[in-house]
C-alpha cells in the first residue's frame, strides 16, 4: 500500500485554522495518521533549562491529521487527489489524478 503523503512532499492544508497554507512534510506518523508540516500548527512549549540548553518558551510544529492535508502537484500547482500507477518494472508510483504526472521521481 502506498502512502498518500510522504516525507518532503509539498502539501496544502484543506481544513482547520491553517486552511490554504502550504508547507513541506517534515515527518509522517503513520500509526497515528498524522504528519508534521513545516511552519504549520506552531505551538509554544515552556521548557526547563537542561545542561547547556537554556529554558524558556520554545515554538515548534505540532502534528496535523492526514485527512486535513492534500498533496500538491508541481505541474498543476494545485492540491490534487492521488492515484497509483503500476510502472513497467513492476513497482507502483503515485500519480496526479488531474494531469497524470508522476509524483514519485
Amino acid at each position: 500500500m502506498l502512502a498518500r503523503v510522504k516525507k518532503n512532499d509539498l502539501v496544502m492544508v484543506i481544513a482547520g485554522k491553517h486552511r490554504k497554507a502550504t508547507g513541506k512534510v517534515l515527518r509522517v506518523l503513520p500509526e497515528e495518521n498524522r504528519a508534521m508540516v513545516e511552519r504549520i500548527n506552531i505551538v509554544k512549549r515552556h521548557t526547563k533549562p537542561r545542561g547547556q540548553q537554556p529554558g524558556g518558551i520554545v515554538e515548534k510544529e505540532a502534528s496535523i491529521h492526514l485527512s486535513n492535508l492534500m498533496p500538491m502537484c508541481e505541474r498543476c500547482n494545485a492540491p490534487v487527489r492521488i492515484g497509483v500507477r503500476a510502472l513497467q518494472d513492476g513497482t507502483k508510483a503515485r500519480e496526479c489524478r488531474r494531469c497524470n504526472e508522476l509524483l514519485d521521481k
